[in-house]
């Protein structure tokens, strides 16, 4: 590369100019600097006067080149792989993005030093072009970028305090692909987790793999890697999970626990074979010992009671439902935290166990072990059990023994996969429960979904019109406003930053024990005319409030005009939401 050009412009007189610094500020450090010899910017950073982005900027200016924010430009993870980590790491170098298909832009925090642009240049092998970063944004990246070492696994000394089970935390100097492909993948996967994915696909094209990952629960892309690595890259996952890489025409499902900055993570691997190669999903679930309390998901005043007065009861059976990744543990894990004292018997079946609880004896499901839900749920039964938190009702025999202990003297919290409350009776229904059973046994349903909260940094406000006035019940409110999506640098240009959860609480008593054998559009009704709020409702709490958007909660809801019945309409409310449920 050629030796940066000089704009003829002074740093010092370019941080003037941009308002950085002051003139007095400036012939002080030019003083010490006559002295110590140090670079004006060293000295700038070492006093705190500058930031290390401002100097970068100027820098940028100074010599007219690129400035990088590596705080929210995302990195190209094949760009990034084409550096070893001993090389950027000694250079203070990365690269960023491919501005062609032979050009490689490489963020550096130093464009002067012209040994280092010679050394990029072989270790590269390829034309590229410098671009100035922050110095501590760029040794972050380089951290995030090869810092998923920290992937190798528990020491020996936390193996000894912790078992580990089939599900082996994974050592990734195991080679088992080409050596760039598995830097490319530690990589996607580190900085999917920074992003807050719950899932990575990895979905073969005709000219090249297709990386996306579902952040905030919608899919975005994420990267592209190129056709010749697609195998190493595939290989690489399947070798994570332990599965049979020479197989290529079955579905195959995996596991593996990581270790990524202290925190235990459980990644599901999927494999499906399609028209142009193996189609991979990696499920991404933080093992965290933090839970929430039941206080902090954030539900309304309504749902929050009903859900309070079944978990009081002794016994009988309480069902979160909704899709994949709705938050239904979280909030079975909030109830049990409440339950979860010394006078009662705490157990769990769960796969993977998203949460550890102590005082709760917790069984992780171990199908190749003979292990199912089933089979561990009968012998817990005749481990004298208070409380029962059972993953997930899977199939008629699970449903069944759950149940029956709900009715013989056990509190059972569980979940099943259900659109709404209501619809969650039919689906136990189908798997064989008998409605004299659930009328026995029922005594909550709650179904939840994840909404995206507004960026606070972008959010706009706007008056509704009549329609959206009506439907938010303002229709006396000419002036309120409520807000929606904008999108900025904050939040990557989405309008949104995290998510938060709705809730529709079915009460089993009273009348609604009396249509448990009807259909699911009967059962809601009566719920609604019972007082029940629907999860659209719960969401136009949110607009109102200003967490959410009208057509956030529509995305997730559904337009109401096809929903069982018509929305009553919600008044404001002063509950605020409390941090992310997910």
């Amino acid at each position: 590369m050629e030796a940066a050009r000089l704009t003829g412009t002074l740093l010092g007189e370019l941080l003037i100019r941009r308002g950085e610094l002051s003139e007095d500020q400036l012939a002080a450090v030019l003083l010490e600097q006559e002295q110590s010899q140090a670079r004006l910017g060293e000295l700038l950073l070492a006093q705190r006067i500058v930031s290390a982005a401002a100097i970068a900027r100027a820098l940028a200016e100074q010599y007219g080149l690129e400035f990088v924010d590596l705080e929210h430009e995302p990195i190209d993870p094949e760009a990034a792989s084409l550096l070893p980590e001993r090389v950027a790491r000694r250079y203070g170098a990365l690269p960023v993005r491919f501005l062609a298909e032979e050009l490689v832009l490489v963020a550096v925090r130093d464009p002067t030093d012209i040994f280092t642009a010679d050394d990029l240049h072989i270790a590269l092998g390829m034309p590229r072009r410098l671009g100035v970063a922050a110095a501590d944004a760029l040794d972050a990246a380089i951290a995030r970028h090869f810092g998923i070492d920290a992937l190798a696994g528990s020491t020996p000394e936390e193996e000894d305090e912790e078992e580990t089970d089939e599900a082996d935390v994974i050592d990734i100097r195991e080679a088992g692909s080409s050596a760039p492909a598995i830097q490319l993948v530690h990589s996607l996967i580190t900085q999917a987790i920074d992003q807050g994915a719950s899932d990575l696909h990895f979905e073969p094209q005709a000219q090249a793999l297709l990386v996306r990952a579902r952040i905030d629960g919608v899919m975005r892309e994420f990267s592209t890697v190129r056709r010749s690595l697609q195998r190493s890259v595939i290989s690489r996952l399947k070798i994570m999970g332990e599965l049979n890489i020479a197989e290529r025409r079955m579905p195959q499902d995996g596991r593996v626990t990581i270790h990524l900055g202290g925190e235990a993570m459980d990644l599901r691997i999927a494999v499906l074979p399609t028209r142009y190669g193996e189609h991979v999903v990696l499920r991404l679930q933080r093992r965290s010992g933090n839970r929430l309390e039941l206080a902090e998901l954030g539900m309304s005043p309504g749902v929050a009671e009903v859900l309070t007065r079944a978990i009081s009861q002794p016994y009988g059976a309480i069902v979160t439902c909704g899709p994949t990744g709705s938050g239904k543990t979280t909030t079975l894990y909030a109830a049990l935290g409440l339950l979860n004292d010394e006078g009662r018997s705490l157990m769990t079946i769960e796969d993977p166990i998203e949460y550890q609880l102590a005082g709760v004896n917790q069984i992780q499901v171990l199908p190749k072990a003979g292990l199912t839900f089933a089979r561990g749920l009968r012998t817990i039964l005749r481990s004298d059990p208070d409380v029962l938190l059972v993953g997930e009702i899977r199939d008629e025999e699970t449903a069944g023994i759950a149940i029956q202990a709900a009715m013989t003297g056990h509190l059972v919290l569980t979940t099943i996969h259900a659109n709404t409350a209501a619809s969650a009776v039919a689906r136990l229904r189908d798997m064989g429960a008998e409605a004299g059973l659930l009328e026995a046994a029922l005594t909550c349903i709650v179904s939840q979904r994840l909404v995206r909260r507004l960026c606070l940094s972008c959010r706009e406000a706007y008056t509704p019109g009549v329609n959206e006035r009506a439907v938010l019940g303002l229709r006396g409110n000419s002036r309120a406003q409520v807000f929606r999506a904008v999108g900025c640098a904050a939040c990557i240009g989405t309008g949104f930053a995290g998510r938060t959860a709705i809730f529709e609480a079915l009460s089993v008593e009273g009348p609604i024990r009396r249509v448990l054998a009807s259909s699911a559009d009967d059962i809601h009704a009566a719920a609604v005319k019972n007082g029940m709020q629907t999860l659209f409702e719960d969401g136009i709490r949110l607009v109102v409030d200003g967490t959410t958007s009208l057509d956030e909660v529509r995305r997730i809801t559904g337009d109401p005009a096809f929903q069982h019945t018509a929305p009553r309409p919600a008044r404001a409310s002063s509950t605020r939401r409390k941090p992310d449920t997910t």
